[in-house]
């Protein structure tokens, strides 16, 4: 199909889309959208894969969450052989937490720290891009400055290590760290209604942006209360347009090629 938009993250295997999940597809596919179905967990990262493998629109990524880490024990081998699937493009959403994991112990956050250095590890063996979540504590930067800290040291033994810093809500400092990895960063429809992004998203270079929705999350102004869903990545495309003030048609197309190069799509 030809691809207009990519979501670069989105949650269509989850169960809020259980009664139109087809019709939402059709209508994506009608609209010329894509998207990166993303796993948080073992169960959910194999129904990412399997929604992928039976629509030409979609691709998968697959990880666990720092938030369901404590229902599950990260299973290298497994998550290793559900990597080998074709549509599989990505290893996450996997990060640090430190805003909804209740236990923010020393202990607890080294927990979550191991984890994700074992996803990192795995991204890099298998030269495949990161998911990554990071929430920091309110009114702090922590997450992000621990994450960064732990791809700055993986980079030095995995030079090739990239990736995508997920729902940014960072400052430019972060943004600005991450992209000196070789990261991009994604903005969410939060941008539609909160002004508070808009200084970054004009600030950074446009090959470095990606667009996503975090669906069933997260709903654009023109929805908001609602569930949302992958179309909404056309508006959140257009709003980084006119927040940046460039035509829109110059960033869609941006946009889209910084997407496709680093999923490899």
């Amino acid at each position: 199909m030809r691809t207009c938009f990519v979501d670069a993250h989105c949650h269509l295997q989850f169960d809020a889309y259980t009664d139109d999940r087809d019709f939402i597809i059709k209508q994506m596919r009608e609209q010329n959208v894509s998207a990166v179905v993303v796993g948080c967990d073992l169960e959910s990262s194999r129904q990412a894969a399997a929604l992928a493998e039976t629509h030409d629109n979609l691709v998968a990524a697959i990880g666990l969450h720092p938030a369901h880490a404590p229902q599950e024990v990260f299973n290298h081998e497994a998550y290793r052989a559900l990597a080998a699937h074709p549509k599989v493009v990505a290893i996450g959403e996997c990060g640090l937490d430190f805003f909804r994991v209740e236990d923010t112990t020393d202990a607890a956050v080294q927990e979550q720290k191991n984890l994700f250095t074992m996803q990192i590890a795995l991204a890099a063996e298998l030269d495949k891009p990161l998911i990554i979540h990071a929430r920091p504590t309110r009114g702090t930067m922590d997450a992000y400055h621990d994450a960064l800290e732990l791809l700055t040291e993986a980079k030095k033994a995995f030079p090739n290590l990239r990736g995508d810093m997920h729902f940014f809500a960072g400052g430019l400092a972060e943004a600005e760290a991450c992209i000196a990895l070789g990261f991009t960063v994604s903005f969410t429809a939060v941008i539609t209604f909160a002004r508070e992004y808009d200084a970054v998203i004009r600030a950074l270079p446009l090959a470095s942006i990606l667009a996503e929705t975090d669906a069933p999350y997260v709903a654009p102004v023109s929805h908001r209360g609602e569930r949302n869903d992958p179309l909404a990545v056309i508006e959140v495309v257009a709003k980084i347009a006119e927040i940046r003030g460039d035509d829109l048609e110059t960033v869609r197309t941006a946009l889209l090629s910084n997407t496709m190069r680093l999923f490899a799509l």
